[in-house]
């Protein structure tokens, strides 16, 4: 399982981020595929569309960060890594402790996109 600096050395990976593709789009996208036209996104065409893209998965202890890669056939953990005790307190308490699978944004988001650039 790859980790922030094995991103960050990655610049193929790095560019292919999406930084605006949120765990509900993805399923809307890639699992709901009769769908799409009604949310106004473009249509996956064949298993070669993918996305990369973050997640934070608060369902443990503490909340994971994961980057993703999905397509229609599967979506696959690539990195995974815990956030900063600072910033992981400022997101359970945006989440207000619920459990759940994520977008990346705000605080979180800022950190993560600062750390990846370094």
């Amino acid at each position: 399982m790859m980790k922030l600096n094995d991103i960050r050395k990655d610049l193929k990976l790095m560019n292919a981020i999406d930084w605006q593709m949120t765990p509900e789009e993805a399923v809307v996208l890639y699992l709901e595929w009769g769908n799409n036209w009604a949310h106004g996104i473009n249509l996956i065409r064949s298993k070669s569309d993918v996305s990369h893209y973050f997640v934070v998965n608060n369902w443990g202890k503490t909340p994971i960060v994961y980057l993703i890669r999905r397509n229609s056939e599967e979506a696959v953990e690539l990195a995974e890594f815990e956030l900063p005790d600072k910033l992981m307190e400022v997101f359970q308490k945006s989440v207000a402790f619920n459990k759940g699978v994520y977008a990346v944004e705000g605080p979180v988001k800022d950190w993560l996109q600062k750390e990846l650039m370094n």
